[in-house]
């Protein structure tokens, strides 16, 4: 009698070889440390694999756009540290045979980006872990993006910088030109009328983006959210053009004035003195500074019958550059 091969029933299915992971996130079972980056058992808990952070900072990515327009670094310490300059060496001239009295010395400032722990408690029933047809690890990677790219979004453009990054918009402000300003403080130009454009919008848009310097134009972008974008979409040149252009290819950003837009919500509406608009090189004036590793703890007995995973991430943020970010601030003066 032949022997015909048949498919092996769904429930006797071999669990993959790299199968560690969900069995941590669903029985809690002890993990080889050979699969996790440099956390320990020691200190509590242990790194995300790398192919489950890989995920989470895609979905960052998508979701964080200041993120993915800043300057992000690894680092291995919350004591970060960057030394920057504010201004190039002097010069002077002299003829063939004149003296050469030394010249100035460029003036040396330490960047310390505020840093703060960034975390993400989902939780989820051991009966929803035990299903076979549930996909934990996605489940898992989706809920800490998610969170973490709600709350560092946030952070980017308007954090405190108190135990968390320190927003762009919430830098000292004024009026003076590059080089009259104090260092870490941003140019705003204002619309010259309290929530609304004074005279013609386009006008004042093309000041803004006059006002950064040529080397910083190049791979500069305007940030604002739908609201303001919306607004915006609306205004016309004289001639009955639109200042708004559509990408057109799939993935590249639609354009104003001929330098892509960023949508973020957390970006405030168009109100009295909100400053609704930025433009600038944010690759140049905005450093995030990150660990490398998410550390996840399963904690299944505080909350039963729920398994929580407590998920953590150092992470800060602030202005690296103060010459590469402008504001529009929707005020008379």
């Amino acid at each position: 009698m032949d022997v015909v091969d048949r498919p092996a029933l769904d429930g006797a299915r071999v669990a993959p070889a790299d199968g560690a992971f969900e069995g941590f996130v669903r029985q809690g079972t002890i993990l080889e440390t050979k699969a996790f980056t440099s956390v320990s058992d020691e200190a509590g808990g242990y790194a995300v694999p790398r192919e489950i952070d890989a995920e989470i900072a895609r979905v960052l990515t998508q979701a964080s756009p200041i993120r993915a327009i800043a300057k992000v670094v690894t680092v291995g310490s919350a004591g970060y540290r960057k030394l920057i300059t504010s201004g190039g060496t002097p010069s002077g001239w002299a003829s063939e045979t004149g003296p050469r009295p030394e010249s100035a010395t460029p003036v040396f400032t330490e960047l310390a980006p505020p840093m703060g722990e960034l975390y993400a408690n989902p939780s989820a029933s051991q009966a929803m872990l035990d299903d076979a047809a549930f996909d934990v690890e996605l489940w898992l990677a989706g809920e800490i993006a998610a969170e973490f790219a709600r709350a560092e979004g946030a952070a980017f453009v308007a954090g405190t910088g108190d135990n968390r990054p320190r927003g762009f918009l919430t830098q000292p402000v004024s009026t003076a030109r590059d080089g009259a300003r104090p260092l870490g403080t941003l140019q705003y130009l204002p619309s010259g009328a309290a929530g609304d454009f004074a005279g013609a919008a386009d006008e004042r848009l093309i000041d803004l983006m006059q006002s950064l310097r040529a080397p910083y134009r190049q791979g500069a972008c305007w940030v604002m959210n739908a609201s303001t974008l919306a607004r915006i979409r609306k205004i016309k040149t004289g001639d009955g053009h639109p200042l708004w252009q559509p990408g057109l290819a799939d993935g590249r950003p639609a354009s104003l004035l001929g330098y892509p837009v960023i949508e973020a919500e957390d970006m405030p509406d168009i109100a009295a003195n909100a400053a609704a608009i930025a433009f600038g090189n944010f690759t140049a004036g905005y450093l995030i500074a990150e660990r490398g590793e998410t550390t996840i703890l399963r904690d299944p007995y505080s909350n039963k019958p729920f398994v929580s995973f407590y998920a953590t991430k150092r992470i800060g943020g602030c202005v690296a550059d103060s010459e590469a970010i402008k504001l529009m601030k929707f005020a008379a003066a």
